[in-house]
Protein backbone atom coordinates (compact mmCIF):
# COMPACT_ATOMS: atom_id res chain seq x y z
CA UNK A 1 0.00 0.00 0.00
CA UNK A 2 1.44 3.35 -1.06
CA UNK A 3 1.99 6.11 1.46
CA UNK A 4 -0.56 8.94 0.89
CA UNK A 5 2.06 11.56 0.11
CA UNK A 6 -0.15 13.41 -2.38
CA UNK A 7 -2.72 14.02 0.38
CA UNK A 8 -0.07 15.58 2.64
CA UNK A 9 1.24 17.80 -0.19
CA UNK A 10 -2.26 19.00 -1.03
CA UNK A 11 -3.00 19.76 2.62
CA UNK A 12 0.31 21.57 3.14
CA UNK A 13 -0.24 23.84 0.13
CA UNK A 14 -3.86 24.48 1.12
CA UNK A 15 -3.01 25.46 4.72
CA UNK A 16 0.09 27.50 3.81
CA UNK A 17 -1.64 29.46 1.08
CA UNK A 18 -4.73 30.17 3.19
CA UNK A 19 -2.62 31.35 6.13
CA UNK A 20 -0.48 33.56 3.87
CA UNK A 21 -3.62 35.06 2.27
CA UNK A 22 -5.09 35.92 5.67
CA UNK A 23 -1.79 37.42 6.82
CA UNK A 24 -1.44 39.53 3.65
CA UNK A 25 -5.06 40.70 3.74
CA UNK A 26 -4.49 41.86 7.31
CA UNK A 27 -1.46 43.84 6.14
CA UNK A 28 -3.55 45.46 3.39
CA UNK A 29 -6.21 46.36 5.95
CA UNK A 30 -3.62 47.94 8.25
CA UNK A 31 -2.25 49.97 5.35
CA UNK A 32 -5.72 51.22 4.39
CA UNK A 33 -5.93 49.36 1.04
CA UNK A 34 -9.50 48.14 1.40
CA UNK A 35 -9.89 47.06 -2.22
CA UNK A 36 -6.79 44.85 -2.19
CA UNK A 37 -7.85 43.42 1.18
CA UNK A 38 -11.32 42.53 -0.12
CA UNK A 39 -10.04 40.90 -3.32
CA UNK A 40 -7.37 38.93 -1.46
CA UNK A 41 -9.95 37.59 0.99
CA UNK A 42 -12.38 36.79 -1.83
CA UNK A 43 -9.83 34.79 -3.83
CA UNK A 44 -8.84 32.97 -0.63
CA UNK A 45 -12.26 32.08 0.82
CA UNK A 46 -14.16 31.26 -2.39
CA UNK A 47 -11.92 28.29 -3.37
CA UNK A 48 -11.93 27.16 0.28
CA UNK A 49 -15.71 26.87 0.16
CA UNK A 50 -15.57 25.03 -3.17
CA UNK A 51 -12.94 22.62 -1.81
CA UNK A 52 -15.18 21.77 1.18
CA UNK A 53 -18.11 21.29 -1.21
CA UNK A 54 -16.14 18.93 -3.44
CA UNK A 55 -14.92 16.84 -0.49
CA UNK A 56 -18.46 16.56 0.89
CA UNK A 57 -19.81 15.68 -2.56
CA UNK A 58 -17.23 12.97 -3.32
CA UNK A 59 -17.53 11.31 0.11
CA UNK A 60 -21.34 11.68 0.09
CA UNK A 61 -21.44 13.11 3.59
CA UNK A 62 -24.85 14.70 3.04
CA UNK A 63 -26.56 11.34 2.56
CA UNK A 64 -24.78 9.87 5.62
CA UNK A 65 -25.36 10.68 9.26
CA UNK A 66 -22.16 12.64 9.97
CA UNK A 67 -23.11 15.92 11.64
CA UNK A 68 -19.66 16.48 13.18
CA UNK A 69 -17.90 16.08 9.82
CA UNK A 70 -20.36 18.46 8.15
CA UNK A 71 -19.83 21.01 10.94
CA UNK A 72 -16.06 20.84 10.49
CA UNK A 73 -16.50 21.35 6.75
CA UNK A 74 -18.61 24.43 7.46
CA UNK A 75 -15.75 25.70 9.64
CA UNK A 76 -13.36 25.22 6.67
CA UNK A 77 -11.55 22.39 8.48
CA UNK A 78 -12.59 19.60 6.11
CA UNK A 79 -9.13 18.93 4.60
CA UNK A 80 -7.59 18.59 8.09
CA UNK A 81 -10.22 16.05 9.13
CA UNK A 82 -9.80 14.11 5.92
CA UNK A 83 -6.02 14.04 6.28
CA UNK A 84 -6.29 12.69 9.84
CA UNK A 85 -8.70 10.03 8.59
CA UNK A 86 -6.27 9.07 5.79
CA UNK A 87 -3.36 8.67 8.21
CA UNK A 88 -5.53 6.66 10.60
CA UNK A 89 -6.57 4.27 7.81
CA UNK A 90 -3.00 3.93 6.53
CA UNK A 91 -1.38 3.10 9.84
CA UNK A 92 -4.16 0.70 10.89
CA UNK A 93 -4.08 -1.20 7.59
CA UNK A 94 -2.86 -4.77 8.03
CA UNK A 95 -3.47 -4.96 11.78
CA UNK A 96 -7.04 -6.18 11.47
CA UNK A 97 -8.05 -8.82 8.95
CA UNK A 98 -10.60 -7.44 6.53
CA UNK A 99 -13.85 -9.38 6.10
CA UNK A 100 -13.75 -9.27 2.30
CA UNK A 101 -11.64 -7.93 -0.53
CA UNK A 102 -12.44 -6.96 -4.09
CA UNK A 103 -10.51 -8.21 -7.10
CA UNK A 104 -9.54 -5.79 -9.85
CA UNK A 105 -8.10 -6.67 -13.23
CA UNK A 106 -5.50 -4.40 -14.76
CA UNK A 107 -3.56 -4.84 -17.96
CA UNK A 108 0.16 -4.22 -17.99
CA UNK A 109 1.90 -2.02 -20.51
CA UNK A 110 2.50 -4.01 -23.71
CA UNK A 111 5.96 -5.54 -24.10
CA UNK A 112 6.99 -6.87 -27.52
CA UNK A 113 3.42 -6.36 -28.69
CA UNK A 114 1.87 -8.45 -25.88
CA UNK A 115 -0.12 -7.19 -22.88
CA UNK A 116 -0.88 -9.41 -19.89
CA UNK A 117 -3.86 -9.02 -17.56
CA UNK A 118 -3.05 -9.16 -13.86
CA UNK A 119 -5.51 -9.67 -11.02
CA UNK A 120 -5.02 -7.71 -7.81
CA UNK A 121 -6.77 -7.91 -4.47
CA UNK A 122 -7.93 -4.56 -3.11
CA UNK A 123 -9.01 -4.38 0.50
CA UNK A 124 -11.38 -1.92 2.12
CA UNK A 125 -8.55 0.20 3.53
CA UNK A 126 -6.85 0.55 0.16
CA UNK A 127 -10.15 1.39 -1.50
CA UNK A 128 -10.81 4.15 1.03
CA UNK A 129 -7.31 5.54 0.53
CA UNK A 130 -7.85 5.57 -3.23
CA UNK A 131 -11.07 7.54 -2.74
CA UNK A 132 -9.29 10.05 -0.50
CA UNK A 133 -6.44 10.48 -3.00
CA UNK A 134 -8.93 11.11 -5.79
CA UNK A 135 -10.85 13.62 -3.66
CA UNK A 136 -7.71 15.55 -2.69
CA UNK A 137 -6.52 15.57 -6.30
CA UNK A 138 -9.74 17.19 -7.44
CA UNK A 139 -9.63 19.61 -4.51
CA UNK A 140 -6.08 20.60 -5.50
CA UNK A 141 -7.25 21.38 -9.03
CA UNK A 142 -10.12 23.53 -7.70
CA UNK A 143 -7.82 25.34 -5.28
CA UNK A 144 -5.23 25.96 -8.01
CA UNK A 145 -7.33 27.41 -10.81
CA UNK A 146 -10.25 29.03 -8.99
CA UNK A 147 -8.15 30.50 -6.18
CA UNK A 148 -4.38 30.43 -6.61
CA UNK A 149 -4.33 31.54 -10.26
CA UNK A 150 -6.48 34.69 -9.73
CA UNK A 151 -4.60 35.33 -6.48
CA UNK A 152 -1.19 35.18 -8.17
CA UNK A 153 -2.39 37.50 -10.95
CA UNK A 154 -3.76 39.97 -8.41
CA UNK A 155 -0.62 40.06 -6.23
CA UNK A 156 1.69 40.46 -9.24
CA UNK A 157 -0.52 43.28 -10.52
CA UNK A 158 -0.24 45.03 -7.13
CA UNK A 159 3.56 44.64 -7.26
CA UNK A 160 3.67 46.28 -10.69
CA UNK A 161 1.43 49.17 -9.66
CA UNK A 162 3.23 49.86 -6.39
CA UNK A 163 6.68 49.04 -7.86
CA UNK A 164 7.48 47.19 -4.65
CA UNK A 165 7.79 43.50 -3.73
CA UNK A 166 7.50 42.86 -0.01
CA UNK A 167 8.68 39.67 1.68
CA UNK A 168 5.13 38.57 2.61
CA UNK A 169 3.85 39.18 -0.91
CA UNK A 170 6.76 37.36 -2.55
CA UNK A 171 6.29 34.30 -0.29
CA UNK A 172 2.57 34.32 -1.04
CA UNK A 173 3.19 34.50 -4.81
CA UNK A 174 5.66 31.59 -4.64
CA UNK A 175 3.11 29.50 -2.72
CA UNK A 176 0.39 30.39 -5.24
CA UNK A 177 2.60 29.45 -8.19
CA UNK A 178 3.49 26.11 -6.56
CA UNK A 179 -0.19 25.47 -5.91
CA UNK A 180 -1.11 26.17 -9.55
CA UNK A 181 1.70 24.00 -10.91
CA UNK A 182 0.78 21.18 -8.53
CA UNK A 183 -2.87 21.44 -9.53
CA UNK A 184 -1.94 21.27 -13.21
CA UNK A 185 0.28 18.25 -12.48
CA UNK A 186 -2.57 16.47 -10.69
CA UNK A 187 -4.81 17.31 -13.63
CA UNK A 188 -2.35 15.61 -15.99
CA UNK A 189 -2.15 12.50 -13.79
CA UNK A 190 -5.96 12.37 -13.47
CA UNK A 191 -6.34 12.60 -17.24
CA UNK A 192 -3.89 9.72 -17.76
CA UNK A 193 -5.60 7.50 -15.18
CA UNK A 194 -9.08 8.21 -16.57
CA UNK A 195 -8.12 7.66 -20.22
CA UNK A 196 -6.15 4.47 -19.52
CA UNK A 197 -8.23 3.07 -16.68
CA UNK A 198 -7.75 -0.52 -17.88
CA UNK A 199 -3.97 -0.40 -17.49
CA UNK A 200 -1.67 -0.52 -14.49
CA UNK A 201 0.04 2.88 -14.75
CA UNK A 202 3.37 3.68 -13.15
CA UNK A 203 4.43 7.35 -13.43
CA UNK A 204 8.21 7.74 -13.15
CA UNK A 205 9.99 10.66 -11.43
CA UNK A 206 11.28 11.94 -14.79
CA UNK A 207 7.68 12.30 -15.94
CA UNK A 208 6.81 14.33 -12.83
CA UNK A 209 9.85 16.56 -13.39
CA UNK A 210 8.98 17.10 -17.06
CA UNK A 211 5.36 18.00 -16.23
CA UNK A 212 6.55 20.35 -13.47
CA UNK A 213 8.87 22.24 -15.84
CA UNK A 214 6.26 22.30 -18.61
CA UNK A 215 3.55 23.72 -16.35
CA UNK A 216 5.89 26.14 -14.55
CA UNK A 217 7.00 27.86 -17.77
CA UNK A 218 3.50 27.88 -19.22
CA UNK A 219 1.69 29.30 -16.19
CA UNK A 220 4.40 31.81 -15.21
CA UNK A 221 4.54 33.32 -18.70
CA UNK A 222 0.75 33.39 -19.04
CA UNK A 223 0.24 35.21 -15.72
CA UNK A 224 3.04 37.69 -16.50
CA UNK A 225 1.56 38.49 -19.93
CA UNK A 226 -1.90 39.11 -18.46
CA UNK A 227 -0.48 41.36 -15.73
CA UNK A 228 1.64 43.40 -18.14
CA UNK A 229 -1.30 43.93 -20.49
CA UNK A 230 -3.69 44.86 -17.68
CA UNK A 231 -1.20 47.35 -16.20
CA UNK A 232 -1.35 49.56 -19.31
CA UNK A 233 -4.84 48.78 -20.66
CA UNK A 234 -6.97 48.22 -17.57
CA UNK A 235 -10.31 48.33 -19.36
CA UNK A 236 -9.38 46.02 -22.22
CA UNK A 237 -8.29 43.18 -19.94
CA UNK A 238 -11.95 42.56 -19.08
CA UNK A 239 -12.96 41.58 -22.68
CA UNK A 240 -9.89 39.33 -22.94
CA UNK A 241 -10.80 37.46 -19.75
CA UNK A 242 -14.51 37.23 -20.58
CA UNK A 243 -13.92 35.96 -24.11
CA UNK A 244 -11.59 33.24 -22.81
CA UNK A 245 -14.04 32.19 -20.10
CA UNK A 246 -17.12 32.19 -22.33
CA UNK A 247 -15.43 30.28 -25.14
CA UNK A 248 -14.17 27.49 -22.91
CA UNK A 249 -17.32 27.48 -20.76
CA UNK A 250 -19.78 27.09 -23.63
CA UNK A 251 -17.62 24.89 -25.87
CA UNK A 252 -18.54 21.59 -24.07
CA UNK A 253 -22.20 22.61 -24.08
CA UNK A 254 -22.14 23.36 -27.81
CA UNK A 255 -20.66 19.92 -28.50
CA UNK A 256 -23.29 18.38 -26.22
CA UNK A 257 -26.12 20.12 -28.11
CA UNK A 258 -24.68 19.03 -31.46
CA UNK A 259 -24.56 15.40 -30.34
CA UNK A 260 -28.30 15.50 -29.46
CA UNK A 261 -27.70 13.19 -26.51
CA UNK A 262 -30.07 12.97 -23.53
CA UNK A 263 -29.35 15.07 -20.47
CA UNK A 264 -26.78 13.34 -18.21
CA UNK A 265 -28.48 12.15 -15.04
CA UNK A 266 -25.95 9.63 -13.75
CA UNK A 267 -23.66 12.01 -11.86
CA UNK A 268 -25.26 11.46 -8.46
CA UNK A 269 -28.52 9.65 -7.74
CA UNK A 270 -29.36 11.97 -4.84
CA UNK A 271 -29.23 15.05 -7.08
CA UNK A 272 -32.25 16.40 -8.89
CA UNK A 273 -32.17 17.73 -12.43
CA UNK A 274 -31.46 21.24 -11.12
CA UNK A 275 -28.67 19.96 -8.89
CA UNK A 276 -27.15 18.05 -11.78
CA UNK A 277 -27.24 21.19 -13.93
CA UNK A 278 -25.51 23.21 -11.19
CA UNK A 279 -22.85 20.53 -10.79
CA UNK A 280 -22.19 20.46 -14.54
CA UNK A 281 -22.00 24.26 -14.67
CA UNK A 282 -19.43 24.26 -11.84
CA UNK A 283 -17.48 21.59 -13.69
CA UNK A 284 -17.44 23.58 -16.93
CA UNK A 285 -16.47 26.70 -14.96
CA UNK A 286 -13.47 24.83 -13.57
CA UNK A 287 -12.67 23.63 -17.09
CA UNK A 288 -12.76 27.23 -18.36
CA UNK A 289 -10.59 28.41 -15.47
CA UNK A 290 -7.95 25.80 -16.27
CA UNK A 291 -7.85 26.68 -19.96
CA UNK A 292 -7.56 30.36 -19.12
CA UNK A 293 -4.04 29.77 -17.78
CA UNK A 294 -2.85 26.49 -19.32
CA UNK A 295 -3.86 23.51 -21.40
CA UNK A 296 -6.30 21.24 -19.56
CA UNK A 297 -5.22 17.67 -20.10
CA UNK A 298 -8.79 16.61 -19.26
CA UNK A 299 -11.29 17.26 -22.05
CA UNK A 300 -14.95 17.50 -21.06
CA UNK A 301 -17.48 15.41 -22.95
CA UNK A 302 -20.92 15.88 -21.41
CA UNK A 303 -22.57 13.15 -23.48
CA UNK A 304 -20.13 10.54 -22.13
CA UNK A 305 -21.06 8.62 -18.93
CA UNK A 306 -17.67 9.52 -17.41
CA UNK A 307 -17.97 13.17 -18.60
CA UNK A 308 -14.38 12.89 -19.88
CA UNK A 309 -13.15 12.30 -23.42
CA UNK A 310 -10.77 9.33 -23.43
CA UNK A 311 -9.30 9.96 -26.88
CA UNK A 312 -6.00 11.75 -27.38
CA UNK A 313 -6.79 14.68 -29.68
CA UNK A 314 -3.47 15.99 -31.03
CA UNK A 315 -5.24 18.40 -33.36
CA UNK A 316 -7.00 20.19 -30.50
CA UNK A 317 -3.75 20.35 -28.53
CA UNK A 318 -1.89 21.88 -31.49
CA UNK A 319 -4.61 24.44 -32.19
CA UNK A 320 -4.73 25.49 -28.53
CA UNK A 321 -0.99 26.16 -28.25
CA UNK A 322 -0.82 27.96 -31.60
CA UNK A 323 -3.72 30.26 -30.73
CA UNK A 324 -2.42 30.84 -27.21
CA UNK A 325 1.02 31.78 -28.54
CA UNK A 326 -0.56 34.23 -30.99
CA UNK A 327 -2.69 35.73 -28.20
CA UNK A 328 0.29 36.12 -25.86
CA UNK A 329 2.34 37.75 -28.63
CA UNK A 330 -0.51 40.16 -29.43
CA UNK A 331 -0.97 41.13 -25.77
CA UNK A 332 2.78 41.71 -25.41
CA UNK A 333 2.75 43.84 -28.56
CA UNK A 334 -0.06 46.00 -27.12
CA UNK A 335 1.88 46.35 -23.86
CA UNK A 336 5.01 47.34 -25.79
CA UNK A 337 3.12 50.00 -27.76
CA UNK A 338 1.19 51.50 -24.84
CA UNK A 339 3.68 51.01 -22.01
CA UNK A 340 3.95 53.90 -19.53
CA UNK A 341 6.78 55.50 -17.59
CA UNK A 342 6.44 52.74 -15.00
CA UNK A 343 8.57 50.56 -17.30
CA UNK A 344 11.15 53.26 -17.99
CA UNK A 345 14.00 51.24 -16.53
CA UNK A 346 12.87 47.93 -18.07
CA UNK A 347 14.35 46.68 -21.33
CA UNK A 348 11.02 46.07 -23.08
CA UNK A 349 12.30 44.15 -26.16
CA UNK A 350 14.34 41.82 -23.95
CA UNK A 351 11.36 41.20 -21.66
CA UNK A 352 9.10 40.38 -24.63
CA UNK A 353 11.72 38.00 -26.01
CA UNK A 354 12.14 36.28 -22.64
CA UNK A 355 8.40 35.73 -22.24
CA UNK A 356 8.00 34.32 -25.74
CA UNK A 357 11.01 32.04 -25.22
CA UNK A 358 9.55 30.97 -21.87
CA UNK A 359 6.35 29.88 -23.59
CA UNK A 360 8.38 28.05 -26.23
CA UNK A 361 10.24 26.26 -23.43
CA UNK A 362 6.89 25.13 -22.04
CA UNK A 363 5.97 23.67 -25.44
CA UNK A 364 9.40 22.01 -25.64
CA UNK A 365 9.01 20.23 -22.28
CA UNK A 366 5.47 19.22 -23.25
CA UNK A 367 6.80 17.56 -26.43
CA UNK A 368 9.56 15.85 -24.43
CA UNK A 369 6.95 14.50 -22.00
CA UNK A 370 4.70 13.06 -24.69
CA UNK A 371 7.63 11.67 -26.69
CA UNK A 372 9.80 10.13 -23.95
CA UNK A 373 8.22 10.33 -20.46
CA UNK A 374 4.53 9.56 -20.90
CA UNK A 375 3.72 6.35 -18.99
CA UNK A 376 1.37 5.16 -21.77
CA UNK A 377 3.38 6.22 -24.82
CA UNK A 378 3.36 2.62 -26.11
CA UNK A 379 -0.40 2.89 -26.57
CA UNK A 380 -0.22 5.95 -28.82
CA UNK A 381 -1.21 5.35 -32.42
CA UNK A 382 1.34 8.00 -33.49
CA UNK A 383 4.19 9.65 -31.62
CA UNK A 384 5.06 13.32 -31.36
CA UNK A 385 8.09 12.93 -33.65
CA UNK A 386 5.93 11.37 -36.36
CA UNK A 387 3.44 14.20 -36.04
CA UNK A 388 6.17 16.84 -36.31
CA UNK A 389 7.68 15.04 -39.31
CA UNK A 390 4.33 14.94 -41.08
CA UNK A 391 3.82 18.66 -40.34
CA UNK A 392 7.25 19.44 -41.82
CA UNK A 393 6.45 17.39 -44.92
CA UNK A 394 3.13 19.20 -45.28
CA UNK A 395 4.81 22.61 -44.99
CA UNK A 396 7.48 21.60 -47.53
CA UNK A 397 4.74 20.46 -49.88
CA UNK A 398 3.02 23.84 -49.54
CA UNK A 399 6.26 25.72 -50.16
CA UNK A 400 7.11 23.76 -53.33
CA UNK A 401 6.10 25.42 -56.61
CA UNK A 402 3.75 23.43 -58.86
CA UNK A 403 5.23 21.09 -61.50
CA UNK A 404 3.75 22.96 -64.45
CA UNK A 405 5.71 26.09 -63.59
CA UNK A 406 8.87 23.99 -63.31
CA UNK A 407 8.35 22.55 -66.80
CA UNK A 408 7.76 26.02 -68.22
CA UNK A 409 10.94 27.30 -66.59
CA UNK A 410 12.94 24.39 -67.97
CA UNK A 411 11.54 24.94 -71.45
CA UNK A 412 12.37 28.62 -71.29
CA UNK A 413 15.88 27.93 -70.06
CA UNK A 414 16.58 25.46 -72.89
CA UNK A 415 14.91 27.43 -75.72
CA UNK A 416 18.11 29.09 -77.18
CA UNK A 417 19.96 25.80 -77.52
CA UNK A 418 16.95 24.10 -79.04
CA UNK A 419 16.50 26.86 -81.65
CA UNK A 420 20.19 26.67 -82.66
CA UNK A 421 19.99 22.89 -83.11
CA UNK A 422 16.77 23.21 -85.11
CA UNK A 423 18.33 25.93 -87.32
CA UNK A 424 21.45 23.82 -88.05
CA UNK A 425 19.44 20.69 -88.81
CA UNK A 426 17.17 22.61 -91.17
CA UNK A 427 20.21 23.99 -93.03
CA UNK A 428 21.70 20.52 -93.59
CA UNK A 429 18.41 19.10 -94.86
CA UNK A 430 17.94 22.00 -97.27
CA UNK A 431 21.45 21.62 -98.65
CA UNK A 432 20.92 17.89 -99.21
CA UNK A 433 17.68 18.52 -101.02
CA UNK A 434 19.34 21.07 -103.33
CA UNK A 435 22.42 18.87 -104.24
CA UNK A 436 21.26 15.22 -104.25
CA UNK A 437 24.11 14.06 -106.61
CA UNK A 438 26.80 15.48 -104.39
CA UNK A 439 25.39 13.60 -101.46
CA UNK A 440 25.23 10.31 -103.48
CA UNK A 441 28.81 10.64 -104.76
CA UNK A 442 30.08 11.43 -101.34
CA UNK A 443 28.33 8.36 -100.01
CA UNK A 444 29.81 6.27 -102.79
Amino acid sequence: MKFPGSVLVSLALFVAETAAALRLSGAYGAAGDRMWQTLTLLFALLPCALVQLSLVFIHRDVSRDKPLVLLLHLLQLGPLVRCVEVLYIYFRAGRVEEPYVSITKKRQMPKDGHSEEVEKEVGQAEGKLCTHRSAFSRASVIQAFLGSAPQLTLQLYICVLQQDITAARSIFMVLSLLSIVYGALRCNILAIKIKYDDYDINVKPTAYLCIFLWRSFEIATRVTVLVLFSSVLQIWILPVVLVNLFVFFFYPWVLFCQSKSPFPENIEKALSRVGTTIALCLLTLLYAGINMFCWSAVQLKLNDPDLISKSQNWYRLTVYYMLRFIENAFLLLMWYVYRTDTYLYVCAPLLVLQLLLGYCMAVFFMLVFYQFCHPCKKLFSSSVSEGLLSCCKFLCFLCKPPKSSKLVDKADSKSPANTDEAWSSSKTTNSQNRNPHRSVSSNA
